[in-house]
């Protein structure tokens, strides 16, 4: 496993240089991308091989920074959302390299190339950090360059805005994880996340308390949660395609790992109001998620204002799990949790899909209307089918959700 983490490693440190040396054309987006589907690929396998064997990969780098130890490992958890993150990374990828040539001397290809390699990277070690400052920095990593990738199409109306405005809220909900990293450690982070477990049992209640609505406002903010969703549906629309398909196939999964990580692993749950309040909020995500994405004439638009509604259909999961387990009802906890892990990954494989099929009617009628648009079967037949199979399932028609 060890081998597959260096692959992944290095792929994505190759295309990150690959981008910045070569510039612009054709080499720089193919070498670019090709660091990117080799990093996603190998992250998928690790994930893979790690929940097939129930291995763990683990260890420490003291010395990495001045401040701290920089510690990673991987665990069940953490390797089911490194598939997440290697299947849509590098199926955008490898999308991204004829998509982004419309770029080419518009935009910068650097910035695109470079950050898309980071983003993914950050991701890939943020399920694997196992103290504090390593998520930290993994997760202000994440979203810087997923702002810069916002702002790629800088001249468009509204891009400026949107990513201003991504900016913001992430760094409110990434405040809010430093006081709950700050409480859930005695305010030494580079702790283990093995000893926040042994200690967090011995929290007083309010502590816990606070804690856990610390996290559940900082991992909120990531995942788009009414209602701190108002980022989401103005940072993808104008994002990339392929970049938009990462944002909300993977990037607001961010925030639903974060907050089982907290929530279930190192609090070990809680009172029955937790889950309460995880389910209502998905509930209220979910139902006015569906209602603004039916009020859209916007392409992207409408599938932004879609995952605000798949992230509450998650949360319900999660949340049911959470009450289940408050209770000790363990065999109903897992089902819940296994509801909303299926419908992470579910989520990811289709909504991906739908941006990356969204990104190609966009590249060929130049308009995110869908008032503006028909008859494009004709003219785009793959395209038409798989948006169909996208479709049915965002729909849930049987056999794909």
């Amino acid at each position: 496993m060890m081998l597959l983490f260096l692959l992944m490693h290095s792929g994505y440190v190759f295309g990150t240089l690959s981008a910045l040396v070569c510039g612009r054309g054709a080499l720089s987006r193919g070498l670019s991308a090709v660091g990117a589907v080799l990093g996603s690929s190998a992250g998928f396998a690790l994930g893979v091989t790690a929940l097939a064997s129930d291995g763990l990969i683990q260890f420490s780098i003291p010395s990495f920074l001045p401040l701290t130890g920089f510690a990673l490992r991987l665990d069940g958890l953490g390797a089911f959302f490194l598939i997440v993150i290697g299947l849509v990374g590098a199926s955008a990828s490898l999308y991204g390299v004829g998509y982004s040539a419309a770029y080419e001397g518009r935009y910068s290809l650097r910035m695109l190339g470079a950050m898309l390699n980071l983003l993914l990277l950050a991701m890939s070690l943020q399920v694997m950090a196992d103290n504090a400052m390593t998520f930290l920095l993994m997760w202000e990593a994440m979203s810087l360059s997923a702002y810069w990738l916002v702002l790629t199409q800088n001249d468009q109306p509204g891009t400026v805005r949107a990513a201003n405005w991504y900016l913001a809220m992430t760094h409110a909900g990434f405040a809010a994880l430093v006081a709950m990293f700050l409480l859930l450690s005695g305010g030494e982070l580079t702790v283990s996340f093995v000893n926040m477990r042994s200690t967090s049992a011995l929290l007083v209640p309010l502590t816990r308390d606070a804690i856990f609505l610390l996290a559940l406002f900082g991992f909120g903010a990531k995942a788009g949660i009414v209602p701190l969703h108002i980022w989401l549906p103005m940072a993808h629309p104008v994002a990339p395609s392929h970049v938009s398909a990462v944002m909300s196939g993977v990037v607001i999964k961010m925030g639903i790992y974060g907050l089982m990580r907290v929530a279930l692993d190192l609090l070990g749950g809680g009172p029955v109001w937790w889950g309460g309040l995880v389910l209502s909020i998905g509930a209220v995500s979910a139902l006015l998620g569906v209602l603004y994405a039916l009020m859209e004439h916007d392409l992207k638009r409408l599938l932004a204002y879609h995952s605000v509604e798949n992230i509450g259909i998650i949360l319900i999961g999660i949340g049911a799990g959470l009450v289940f387990h408050s209770y000790g009802l363990m065999s109903l906890a897992a089902l819940g949790f296994i509801g909303g892990l299926y419908h992470t990954i579910n989520h990811a494989s289709f909504k991906g899909l739908l941006f990356l099929g969204a990104g190609s009617v966009l590249h060929a009628t130049h308009t995110r209307n869908m008032e503006e648009m028909g008859g494009l079967i004709k003219k785009m037949p793959w395209t038409a089918l798989f948006f169909l199979i996208g479709s049915a399932a965002i729909s849930a028609l049987p056999p794909l959700n």
